[in-house]
Order: C-alpha cells, then structure tokens, then sequence
C-alpha cells in the first residue's frame, strides 16, 4: 500500500526555491517529489 500523502503549505527563501526547481528539473521529477526525496535522505541520515 502506497504511503498516504497530505498537502502542505510552506514557506521557503526564494533562492533556495529556485535551486530546488532547478535540481528536480536536473533529475527529472515534480518539485514535490524532489523535495521528498531530499526530506527522505535528510531525516534518514539523522537517524544514523
């Protein structure tokens, strides 16, 4: 069973968006993915 998802509103600094765009446009995935996956390696990593 695919995880639910939930929609979010959030605010980020304007250059950090831009990178964003620019790195999932790069690894061709929606920014919404793009920014999972990072939430994803990020909290994993801490979890190490």
């Amino acid at each position: 069973m695919k995880p639910l998802k939930e929609k979010i509103s959030i605010t980020v600094d304007s250059d950090l968006l831009k990178i964003l765009k620019q790195k999932a446009e790069d690894d061709d995935r929606s920014l919404s993915q793009y920014i999972n996956i990072v939430l994803k390696e990020h909290i994993n990593k801490q979890a190490q």
